[in-house]
């Protein structure tokens, strides 16, 4: 077969329309044909794709001087003729319109009001089972709407079609722009701005993605056909439904009288009421009921004839029938029966010429899709198959689906039970090997051989998921030589259902090369549709292929390409950072707008928060001296008055080493400055006892005075006993309360009572150890370091804070000095905390010191007034 008296979608029509001149040279060395191979240039969004058979696609910014003019309409003249380019061919010869001819029957009253709705730009969907007309009542309503919208009328197919592929082809439709295809922003504006009654039939989906094509198509009316399977639109859709079912018995009647060119006679009349009855009334089983009684008036005029149809070629041996013979004189053919007319494709398959019958083989073979007529020579090895078009068209065993045939509903399932399936295999890798051949010709447009993708993916699909030898590699061979012209045709779910197919095959193949080829053809398609992730890992699979096969060139592609998707996602995010910014700020801004507006702060909370702080430190150091402890103890608080309530929990240090905490030096400060007064004033105020009594489970309680019992000190006669004017190791200081005197003054040797104001047993009785001076702010050392240091152990046997020990309240004071572990202390500091070690006022060794404070046994000391 020469491809070049193919005709081409322009070209059908009129049998012996003349083929179109060859057209420039599209193909490569896989296709086996001599001519050079066409490298088409076409602009995608913002990208410059160059489609190579050979060597694979290659992308690239689109630099300025390649970018196309503005998209312009189509005349009416260019509208015309590429709904003619899309329509299905006709089959060749007068024959075999009877059936697609059929005048519609009781179809006025519908087409008036779809054309009533459409005027008013309403869209409508009409519901209808396969085989009752839907198609030709769309063809009606197209033909009655052609002048109502400023862009005309638009046929377009959803078979095998999803909305995005919808939406390209209704601006092919109307706008001019080869080898252009716009990204999907510019093309949903210009979609917009389409003003056109859109015929779509064989609808597969609704729901959401139905509603996206209507939203994008607001200029536009909608005539949708689908099966009631399809999902149903949402219900925001605004689309008027209108259902179609059967026809009448009489109209059933009047289809079958003018099929046959003749009135039906009694038996005639009964058997089509009963097939009404069983079909429903469906037009598509009377136009095969029609052929039927054709093919029983031919067997009942010319018995000897072949059954082609035609009567034109008499079998071997035998002679026409006589036509002068009378009607009574023929042999009785019985009317076929109730169930073969129900499932009627074997039997009318059967009286078909062989060209016919193996036609529908092949159309079996691929699922239901019929190859052009132009092809049917070369497939069937007979040089009259084109005629077999015509045939099958006019029993009803193919309908129109898009531009190409189908078999019709259910006819599918009826010749496979005839077995008619039997060697499907073999003939789908036929139909591989044709066609990878035909559309590698140099002569073949890319056009041309997307109006045959149906088909070519078809055997793709076959010869993938068949385990014979050889046709794994022969899928391979079709989806590389047919990918590329589908692409160049902006087909792109065409090229991209291809593409999966000849990766799955040529990794069943074990042709490592061909599948990186196709994983980079997939990275480069995904990259122009804005689906970077995939184009991210399509890449690196065809480049780590590459790198395997040691493919340089193509390795180096694959980084050009790989290095465009990085640099598109760095561009997304910045862009989409930049866009969140304002959109985060603003509505920060509502949020503080919404919120209800908080009270100002009170200027006497916060100028009364050190008073606090400073009544909180007196009330400690209060408690701490109504509970017997000495001045060397109240002035070792401010170390542990961070502490809390809680004096079990060890006592944090303030100044830590040489690194002095600004804040930390001032709060101390201030406290030295405060405790120095409380101890003056201790000093001073005489015998009385305060009323707040804490234990070191409490804390002061500023509700109410009550007198708890006070807890007397251990008696452990494990301890040492303590030397007038010296401190035992590990004494901080006094009991929570020591027990008082009889007479009410402090033994001597001890220290002194709270109010006494002598802390030194060799001073006068009322010469004062401590003068109140004005305080510095900061804390002081030492004059000099402890000339001795204890040498007492630690008991190990002393009380804890949890289990306090002693004798109760009711016990008898001993009148010796108390004393007191670590851990029974009122501030309970540990051993290094900088806490006082020893008695008030007192060195180690008994002495007074000079500068009037109080010194610790190798720690800091607040200073004392």
């Amino acid at each position: 077969m020469d491809p070049n008296t193919h005709r081409g979608p322009e070209g059908y029509g009129e049998q012996g329309s003349p083929a179109e001149p060859p057209a420039p040279a599209f193909g490569g060395a896989q296709s086996g044909s001599t001519g050079l191979a066409r490298v088409v240039r076409l602009v995608s969004g913002p990208y410059l794709v160059t489609v190579n058979p050979v060597d694979g696609s290659e992308i690239e910014p689109c630099p300025p001087g390649e970018r196309p003019a503005a998209p312009g309409r189509l005349d009416p003249e260019e509208r015309a003729a590429a709904a003619r380019a899309a329509a299905p061919p006709l089959p060749p010869g007068p024959s075999g319109f009877a059936g697609h001819e059929t005048a519609l029957e009781e179809r006025t009253e519908d087409t008036e009001r779809l054309v009533r709705l459409l005027s008013r730009g309403r869209s409508v969907r009409v519901t209808g089972p396969s085989g009752s007309g839907r198609t030709r009542l769309l063809d009606a309503v197209a033909t009655a709407c052609a002048d109502l919208a400023p862009d005309g009328v638009v046929r377009l197919s959803g078979y095998h079609h999803t909305s995005t592929d919808l939406l390209y082809a209704l601006f092919a439709a109307v706008y001019r722009a080869p080898q252009h295809r716009p990204d999907r922003a510019e093309m949903l504006r210009m979609v917009a701005e389409i003003g056109a009654i859109v015929v779509l039939d064989d609808l597969e989906f609704g729901g959401a993605a139905l509603d996206e094509l209507l939203d994008a198509t607001p200029e536009c009316a909608f005539l949708i056909a689908a099966t009631p399977d399809v999902a149903a639109p949402s219900a925001g859709s605004h689309l008027e439904e209108v259902f179609l079912g059967g026809i009448g018995r009489g109209a059933c009647g009047r289809l079958l009288e003018r099929a046959v060119d003749r009135p039906l006679t009694d038996d005639e009349e009964s058997w089509a009421a009963d097939l009404w009855f069983e079909s429903e009334g469906l037009p598509l089983r009377f136009v095969q009921a029609a052929a039927l009684l054709r093919q029983y008036d031919r067997l009942r005029a010319a018995p000897g004839a072949l059954d082609d149809g035609y009567g034109l070629f008499p079998e071997d041996g035998q002679a026409t029938a006589d036509p002068a013979a009378e009607p009574a004189e023929q042999p009785a053919v019985p009317l076929p029966s109730l169930g073969e007319a129900a499932a009627p494709a074997p039997l009318l398959a059967s009286r078909l010429t062989e060209a016919a019958r193996e036609t529908l083989r092949f159309a079996v073979a691929l699922g239901g899709e019929l190859p052009h007529q132009a092809h049917l020579p070369a497939l069937t090895q007979d040089t009259h198959a084109d005629a077999a078009l015509g045939e099958l068209l006019a029993c009803g065993l193919i309908t129109p689906a898009g531009s190409h045939y189908r078999l019709a509903a259910t006819v599918q399932d009826q010749l496979t039970a005839a077995g008619y399936a039997d060697g499907a295999p073999a003939r789908a890798h036929t139909v591989a090997q044709h066609y990878a051949w035909w559309a590698g010709h140099p002569s073949v447009t890319p056009e041309r051989a997307a109006a045959e993708s149906d088909v070519a993916l078809a055997a793709m699909g076959v010869l993938t998921g068949s385990r014979e030898s050889g046709h794994a590699s022969a899928a391979v061979l079709l989806a590389r030589t047919a990918a590329p012209a589908f692409a160049a045709a902006l087909h792109w779910s065409a090229w991209e259902r291809s593409l999966r197919h000849g990766q799955e095959a040529a990794r069943l193949a074990g042709e490592v090369a061909e599948e990186a080829y196709f994983h980079h053809e997939l990275g480069v398609l995904a990259l122009c549709t804005g689906s970077l992730d995939r184009a991210r890992a399509e890449l690196e699979a065809s480049i780590g292929l590459r790198g395997v096969l040691s493919d340089r060139n193509g390795a180096v592609a694959g980084r050009r390409a790989l290095a465009l998707v990085t640099d598109r996602t760095r561009a997304d995010s910045a862009a989409a950072a930049t866009t969140a910014l304002p959109q985060a700020a603003s509505a920060a801004s509502a949020s503080r707008r919404a919120a209800p507006k908080e009270p100002a702060a009170n200027p006497f909370d916060a100028a009364s928060a050190p008073k606090l702080r400073k009544s909180r430190t007196e009330q400690t150091a209060q408690t701490l001296i109504a509970r017997g402890a000495s001045s060397t103890t109240a002035t070792s608080v401010p170390a542990a008055t961070d502490s809390g309530a809680g004096a079990g929990k060890g006592v944090r240090r303030v100044f830590g080493g040489a690194r002095r905490n600004v804040v930390a030096a001032g709060a101390g400060a201030l406290l030295a400055a405060v405790l120095g007064t409380v101890v003056t004033i201790g000093a001073t105020g005489g015998d009385d006892t305060p009323n707040d009594k804490v234990n070191t489970e409490q804390t002061t309680d500023d509700s109410d005075g009550t007198d708890l019992p006070a807890e007397q000190p251990a008696t452990d006669s494990s301890l040492p006993p303590t030397v007038p004017g010296t401190s035992r190791p590990g004494t901080a200081g006094q009991s929570d309360r020591p027990s008082p005197s009889p007479s009410g003054t402090a033994p001597s040797g001890s220290p002194s009572a709270p109010g006494t104001g002598s802390a030194n047993p060799t001073a006068g009785p009322t010469e004062p150890t401590e003068r109140p001076t004005s305080p510095t702010g900061r804390p002081t050392r030492p004059t000099h370091p402890p000339t001795e240091e204890p040498t007492d152990p630690t008991p190990t046997d002393e009380p804890t804070d949890s289990t306090p020990t002693g004798p109760t309240p009711s016990e008898e004071p001993t009148g010796k000095p108390s004393t007191q572990s670590p851990s029974q202390s009122a501030s309970g500091p540990s051993a290094g905390s900088p806490s006082a070690s020893g008695t008030s006022g007192t060195t180690p060794s008994g002495g007074t010191p000079s500068d009037g404070t109080a010194t610790a046994s190798g720690t800091e000391s607040a200073p004392a007034t």
